[in-house]
């Protein structure tokens, strides 16, 4: 995913692009509003800080939202509630406040696109995803269907299903999925991550395998074939 952080204080920049780059997304940083306004590189999402060298923030958001529908995150170190309305109304989509961590930038960025996904008309008019031969994901119902039938899954398992066939055959920490699943301020214990991936093995054996990493975490694989096969770990 390529994120457009607009941002002129260069330690925040670099420690949030470490970061995002840390957990896969690729980042292009601009320091000014007019660097923001006059990129043309693709950009999934924008991280907008309000407080540049040039330009009000909020005049930039303004700008953004009227060339598209691209998600837009303010990020700033204003904590008036009226900047936090006026973004909003100006077409951001979410505002995090300074200081902040990483993993709450993360957390934001992919709930917002989770949000953004209904507006695209190709994927409203796509219909059930489909993974292989055998299973479907219709993500507008939250159902699941192995050959035809449906399945019955616990929210969480759904919720954990639907990560990782976002990109399958890539590998995600036990962090990454934790934080994009349960929360991003979760700091219980992830043996419950164990138990909903033996829950979706055995729910959906034959159709993926979800593989796991020693030490790192899982990554979901799509079976092609028609037959059953073995949906255990490596």
């Amino acid at each position: 995913m390529h994120v457009l952080l607009v941002e002129d204080d260069e330690p925040v920049a670099q420690s949030l692009r470490r970061g995002l780059l840390r957990y896969g997304f690729e980042v292009e940083w601009v320091s000014t509003g007019g660097a923001a306004l006059a990129y043309e590189g693709p950009y999934d999402v924008v991280l907008l800080d309000l407080g540049l060298p040039d330009t009000d923030g909020l005049d930039v958001c303004k700008a953004l939202r009227d060339r598209g529908d691209v998600p837009i995150i303010v990020i700033s170190a204003r904590s008036d509630e009226t900047d936090r309305v006026v973004g909003l109304e100006l077409g951001a989509d979410d505002y995090v406040s300074k200081p902040f961590g990483v993993r709450e930038v993360i957390a934001r960025i992919r709930a917002v696109m989770r949000r953004m996904q209904p507006r695209t008309p190709d994927a409203l008019a796509a219909g059930p995803d489909r993974y292989g031969p055998r299973l479907t994901i219709d993500r507008k119902a939250a159902r699941v269907q192995l050959d035809g039938a449906e399945v019955s899954l616990a929210p969480k398992e759904y919720d954990l299903l639907a990560f990782l066939t976002e990109e399958p055959g890539a590998l995600m920490s036990r962090e990454q999925i934790m934080e994009a699943v349960w929360d991003a301020n979760w700091f219980g214990p992830t043996k419950t991550l164990d138990v909903h991936v033996a829950a979706l093995r055995r729910k959906l054996v034959g159709a993926i395998a979800i593989e796991a990493v020693r030490g790192v975490g899982f990554r979901l694989i799509v079976n092609e074939d028609d037959g059953e096969g073995d949906g255990s770990d490596s």
